[in-house]
């Protein structure tokens, strides 16, 4: 059986905010009210029998077959779902997260970790964050990195140490050469935070072997993972998906280094903000006193709604349902690809992704200076021609001069991809000629 680390291991990792944080003095004493024969006068709930909401019926799409499948939620469930509830999660739906991690990652519930939902990832990694890190402090980040989480460290003014990357994932040996040489004087970064499936913005996924050596360095150099995997079922990739970071530190005596995000946002619904968070019991303790004080908890309606999909659905049905997500994605990579193959060959390089809905390329502008920049061409010059994209200065930490810029391929229709990327070529032609 997985060992949890002791809770007094964590204290080197908390931020001043988070060792002050105080449980709230209301919803703290929730629990107490499930004692047999207690009558509580404690919590100031409205009255559900006041709502004027009597039921909901949901239609959705059944992955175990080809007919839909009527959903409906009224009675004790729907009224749960309109009440406060705790602030870690509705205990339904938290139990479905602890069968889903048990099955996808061999995480057992009661290892010295446990979940939360939070209203959407980016919710739950901010707290986690700010559970973690003061101002002023380093962290180390993936480069180039989810542009999401840059305010979030900018706002701490975080000193952000890039981590090189490539096509096969965040490099061990850049990580490596990063913490050996770190200055003896200076505190060494207590988190890392990486996208390891379909990266945001570069669609790499990282090996196994990447991953295994990542995990050791944590061990050896005493820091956090903040493992964000909002694309983890969408990897499309030919060869076997790699465990998570979450999954393989199981494999060592003690486990509590990780702290795991996933979303629902790619594969339920991006407007429904649901995603949960796992990891090691005294971080999650502060990450939910920060929302019991921010926003009391997800909404419950929205997690209802939520779990009866999933119940409905059953563990074989979301996986299933989750293989169609994937191909859908791995079907408009391909479009994307014939199209940069069909224009942008020699105006461009690229690795195919295996997972995620971007394509990171450098474009191969020819420039006399020998330093090829996107952000001017992307921003001015192919708009001008009526394409958008992203410049990938925007991911990059320090904000550099870049050739590469970031597509996402997950909306367009065939007949619009080969319009834009035949845009972008043209864009690319007139920058060289004028350069000549």
């Amino acid at each position: 059986m997985v060992k949890g680390l002791p809770t007094e291991f964590y204290q080197v990792f908390l931020s001043d905010a988070a060792k002050e944080r105080k449980p709230s003095p209301i919803r703290g004493l929730y629990p107490l009210e499930a004692k047999p024969g207690v009558i509580s006068l404690l919590a100031g709930k409205p009255n559900s029998t006041t709502f004027p909401l009597d039921g909901l019926k949901l239609t959705a799409r059944d992955p175990n077959s080809s007919s839909p499948i009527e959903i409906d939620i009224g009675g004790s469930q729907l009224q749960e779902g309109l009440q406060y509830g705790p602030t870690a999660g509705l205990p339904s739906l938290l139990e479905w997260v602890y069968g889903l991690q048990e099955l996808e990652h061999g995480r057992k519930k009661g290892e010295g970790w446990r979940a939360s939902i939070g209203s959407g990832s980016q919710d739950l990694i901010y707290k986690a964050i700010n559970a973690i890190v003061n101002p002023g402090e380093a962290v180390l980040v993936e480069s180039p990195v989810y542009a999401g989480v840059l305010p979030m460290f900018q706002a701490l003014h975080c000193e952000m140490v890039e981590v090189d990357t490539d096509a096969y994932g965040i490099s061990a040996e850049s990580l490596r050469t990063i913490l050996e040489n770190w200055p003896a004087s200076k505190p060494k970064p207590k988190a890392l935070y990486t996208v390891p499936y379909g990266c945001n913005p570069t669609g790499m996924t990282a090996t196994l072997e990447r991953r295994q050596a990542v995990l050791a360095l944590a061990r050896e150099h005493n820091f956090l993972i903040l493992e964000d995997d909002p694309y983890y079922y969408l990897y499309y990739g030919t060869g076997t998906r790699a465990p998570s970071y979450f999954a393989l530190e199981a494999q060592y005596p003690e486990a509590g280094r990780v702290l795991r995000f996933d979303s629902l946002s790619k594969i339920l619904s991006s407007g429904i903000r649901i995603g949960f968070l796992c990891g090691p019991e005294p971080l999650m303790t502060v990450i939910d006193m920060h929302t019991a004080v921010a926003s009391l908890q997800t909404p419950s309606l929205t997690q209802t709604i939520t779990f009866a999909v999933l119940n409905a659905w059953g563990y074989v049905g979301f996986k299933k349902h989750t293989e169609t997500v994937s191909q859908f994605y791995r079907e408009k990579r391909d479009v994307f690809e014939r199209a940069m193959k069909k224009y942008l060959t020699g105006l461009a390089d690229w690795t195919s992704p295996e997972a995620g809905m971007f394509i990171w390329f450098k474009l191969v502008l020819n420039s006399p200076d020998g330093v090829d920049d996107s952000e001017a061409l992307v921003r001015t010059k192919a708009y001008e021609r009526g394409v958008l994209a992203l410049p990938g200065t925007i991911f990059l930490p320090n904000g550099r001069q870049t050739a590469y810029v970031r597509a996402a391929f997950s909306l367009l229709p065939e007949a619009d991809v080969d319009e834009a990327v035949k845009r972008l070529r043209d864009t690319i032609l007139d920058a060289r000629q004028a350069s000549t």
